[in-house]
């Protein structure tokens, strides 16, 4: 495998070793591998570790097969990935509720499996939406954008508006919650704001609200399992069509969609801003009327 790029202009001048390390968290392994095949060049001539690279700058990567770890996924229907967006490392895909992420065994098809089968190649996981989520989900085309759009994740570099319509009236126009998140000892498939979990943080902005409903956007500064289900049923305002935290409610699907995502494209610098219609959670003019509810 080869990665041709230029560095764009907004990056700063800095040594290989820093690019590679820290602007583009490139793991040990790979480093390694690429000093000691002598497989990294830049503006056409082997690169030197200590050589300064700044914008404009054209560096290339060789990788071999046996640089990453083997990944097989039984391709799935083309027909089921609805691309949002696609450039040489990533691929970003819009997701239908009632749907997971990723298969739990070699048998189970998935979105991955869909999207392995679109590009006829394999498709990595870097996030995932609960099966009941519908919305934008990310995935890298290889295993060199993988760590680095991983270590952005982490690092909240990647920002995630999520729609969600919620039982009552949401009296907050904006709320951030500030609540730990742990396992339910009563219900291993369940999660419940505990002291003794593990720090999660939501924004909160009321966009529209009735007697019955509001409807509400979430943004996240951590990724939590159900985080967002949990918050929100926290406060006791649990999403419409939840099966979960919401268990008496009648709607056909979980009112939760991952409507927008957007980030710094590494490598090129590029804003990258990406909306995920949804045919079944409509939220935009009279939102409440047009959500059927």
């Amino acid at each position: 495998m080869k990665f041709s790029l230029i560095l764009p202009k907004k990056i700063k001048k800095q040594s290989v070793s820093h690019l590679l390390e820290y602007t583009w968290s490139m793991p040990r392994k790979q480093r390694h591998l690429l000093r000691m095949k002598k497989h990294l060049f830049i503006n056409g001539l082997l690169a030197s570790w200590e050589e300064t690279v700044g914008p404009n700058d054209k560096v290339t990567l060789v990788f071999d097969q046996e640089d990453f770890d083997f990944l097989t996924v039984e391709p799935g229907d083309p027909s089921l990935a609805d691309i949002l967006y696609e450039d040489e490392h990533l691929i970003i895909v819009n997701k239908p509720e009632g749907m997971k992420t990723h298969g739990n065994s070699p048998q189970e098809l998935a979105l991955q499996n869909h999207v392995t089968a679109y590009l006829n190649a394999p498709a990595f996981v870097v996030h995932r939406l609960d099966k009941e989520t519908s919305g934008a989900v990310l995935f890298a085309k290889n295993q060199f954008i993988l760590p680095i759009i991983g270590k952005m994740f982490e690092e909240n570099k990647i920002h995630r508006s999520y729609y969600a319509v919620v039982q009552g009236y949401f009296s907050e126009k904006n709320l951030t919650l500030h609540k730990n998140i742990g396992r339910d000892r009563h219900n291993r498939k369940k999660y419940v704001a505990s002291k003794r979990g593990k720090k999660a943080i939501t924004h909160i902005e009321t966009l529209d609200k009735s007697k019955k409903y509001s409807l509400v956007r979430c943004t996240l500064d951590t990724g939590r399992t159900h985080q967002i289900r949990v918050h929100l049923s926290s406060e006791g305002h649990p999403i419409i069509g939840d099966p979960l935290y919401h268990p008496y409610s009648t709607k056909s699907r979980m009112m939760l969609h991952a409507g927008k995502i957007s980030f710094v494209h590494p490598l090129s610098g590029e804003d990258i801003e990406i909306a995920a219609p949804s045919d079944t959670f409509i939220y935009e003019k009279s939102p409440l009327l047009k959500s059927g509810l």
